[in-house]
């Protein structure tokens, strides 16, 4: 334990006059990766008109775009804990890039299936490896700096709706192309990233001390998969709702009140700007006052406003799926810094794992809520939806790490 806390002190004090800055170009990489990824869901009005999909047909998109980001991530995060890749974070940019170049140019619903496929794939080989690398420059402070890592993420998916209202609604989908310029712009931040993250990895490497830790888990194995289970579960109750909202916020709006196409994108940007302010509040109060009430909070706090919001007005719809964003967001950090804690040594098959199933989850839950919107209504699906945030019960099953780490200390 003594030889663990001596690496733990000396990493901060190595990398404290750089970890701000790599968490800034971390955080603005994943705003620009999260941008080309939320352009996406951000024009189905437009590709839904110009193709003549159905519900179910926009909905298979984004399960093309999740699947393939969930299916590969676990996979590269498992890899690069044995074998770190530093300069694949602008590889994976370089494949999205190719995948708006062929969302601008796609004449069919193939090709659009194709192009959502490559982003995700892109998707799949940043986030773990970028993930790992928030925690190597976290100085210690790994919620603030998953927090970080994941507000730039989340005010990219913000602005993405925001962007597309702008630029491809009024113009048309070849206008897409204008977004390769973000993704350029971050394979040259990734790139520079890549270089402190070669140089960190080498002064690990020549640490004798660094090198004969063995990482153990503070609890019993049968202990870890159950919470790990509870965790998973709690993902899929805050993805759903969060794809119920992300994927068909827009239509709801348009068939419940009439509102045109290009106004649904402003609310749209609204709510997914209160996710974007969540997030960052998460993991720095999950360091302070512990990750397990910021879970219980997080999730579980957001169902009375879910409950209600089927029967609220324009503006009070407005309001609440602003609160119920703010207070979601504030569960990803939490949760996946808790799932490291209790693996520790595994960070990227962790973080891949997390990022796949938050993916994953969605993709699948898109196409489902796709196909029952067909089916029934697209305000039955925000109906069944409210009842999701009430699985937030099961952070009851979590031990509580924080008590541990005290007990583990006074002893």
């Amino acid at each position: 334990m003594n030889q663990a806390a001596a690496v733990r002190s000396e990493k901060p004090r190595a990398q404290e006059s750089t970890v701000l800055r790599v968490l800034l170009a971390l955080s603005v990489s994943h705003l620009l990766n999260d941008i080309i990824q939320s352009l996406i869901p951000s024009i189905y009005l437009l590709l839904k008109a110009k193709f003549a999909l159905n519900f179910a047909q926009v909905g298979l998109i984004t399960f093309v775009f999740q699947f393939t980001a969930s299916l590969l991530q676990p996979c590269v995060g498992a890899y690069t804990d044995r074998r770190p890749l530093p300069y694949s974070l602008p590889a994976g940019m370089t494949v999205s890039l190719m995948g708006l170049i062929v969302l601008a140019r796609a004449s069919s619903y193939p090709w659009i299936l194709f192009a959502a496929g490559l982003v995700g794939m892109g998707s799949s080989i940043f986030h773990p490896e970028a993930s790992r690398l928030a925690r190597l420059a976290s100085g210690g402070k790994h919620g603030f700096a998953q927090s970080l890592f994941q507000v730039g993420g989340n005010f990219g998916s913000a602005l993405g709706p925001l962007l597309a209202a702008a630029v491809v609604t009024p113009y048309g989908q070849p206008y897409v192309l204008w977004f390769s310029l973000l993704a350029v712009l971050g394979i040259v931040i990734l790139s520079r990233v890549g270089g402190w993250y070669q140089r960190s990895l080498q002064r690990l490497r020549s640490n004798p001390v660094a090198r004969k830790i063995q990482p153990v888990s503070p609890l019993p194995r049968p202990v870890v998969i159950r919470a790990m289970v509870v965790l998973i579960l709690l993902i899929f109750s805050k993805y759903i709702y969060l794809t119920s909202l992300t994927s068909y916020y827009t239509f709801y709006l348009v068939n419940r009140f009439g509102v045109s196409a290009q106004h649904a994108q402003y609310y749209l940007f609204l709510f997914l700007f209160a996710v974007a302010a969540g997030t960052i509040i998460g993991g720095p109060v999950g360091d302070r006052v512990g990750r397990k009430f910021v879970i219980w909070f997080s999730i579980l706090g957001a169902a009375p406003f879910a409950w209600i919001l089927p029967q609220a007005d324009l503006f009070w719809t407005a309001v609440l799926s602003v609160i119920i964003g703010a207070i979601l967001a504030s569960a990803f950090s939490a949760i996946l810094v808790y799932a490291q804690e209790l693996s520790p040594g595994k960070v990227g098959l962790i973080s891949g794992l997390f990022f796949g199933l938050a993916f994953g989850i969605a993709g699948i839950g898109s196409a489902l809520l796709g196909k029952l919107a067909d089916h029934t209504s697209i305000i039955a699906v925000f109906h069944l939806c409210r009842y999701l945030p009430l699985l937030g019960l099961l952070t009851a099953f979590l031990p509580n790490l924080d008590r541990l780490k005290s007990s583990a200390a006074k002893a």
